[in-house]
């Protein structure tokens, strides 16, 4: 899954989740019309739960509680 992450000035939107990143880069496009000039945006993909625990920052956090 993807998120949309979209700053206008001080103002930043977060828009999603989307399943691939054609559709968020699809609304993108509607959106930044809409959008002043200096904006800036970013895709970002989500970590799924399962994974995010199966990753090294879960062992090292358990690693840490455990000392």
């Amino acid at each position: 899954m993807y998120l949309l992450t979209i700053r206008d000035g001080l103002h930043t939107r977060h828009i999603g989740p989307y399943a691939t990143t054609q559709q968020a880069a699809d609304h993108l496009d509607l959106l930044l019309p809409h959008c002043g000039e200096r904006v800036h945006w970013q895709i970002h993909e989500l970590e799924s739960p399962g994974r995010a625990m199966t990753g090294s920052g879960a062992h090292q956090a358990s690693a840490s509680l455990a000392a």
